[in-house]
């Protein structure tokens, strides 16, 4: 006998919260912190659909274009204060931030 790919349990109809939090990370990536030569980064992916606004990449000097997947990064120690580290933060094409 084939076998059959339906789902045998019942789901509630209404999303859970878990299910709602884990379609936005999806959709805006996870965000983490990484380490580079001493100094703690965070770093947040930027989906190509919530890419809206022209930036300038700091590894390669190039333009970033609304439309394309890119990160944002910041540095996450607080040195000078969680508000000037956000403010600080730049927008990096994916490929130049791996190879900084």
């Amino acid at each position: 006998m084939p076998r059959s790919n339906r789902p045998r349990g019942r789901r509630p109809r209404g999303g859970s919260v878990s299910e709602e939090l884990d379609v936005e990370r999806i959709l805006l990536g996870a965000r983490h912190t990484e380490t580079r030569r001493g100094t703690a980064w965070t770093v947040q992916p930027i989906s190509a659909a919530n890419a809206q606004k022209d930036y300038v990449c700091p590894g390669c000097g190039r333009q970033i274009p609304p439309g394309i997947a890119h990160v944002a990064v910041w540095r996450a120690d607080g040195v000078l204060g969680d508000l000037a580290d956000l403010e600080g933060r730049r927008h990096w094409h994916t490929h130049c931030w791996r190879i900084a």
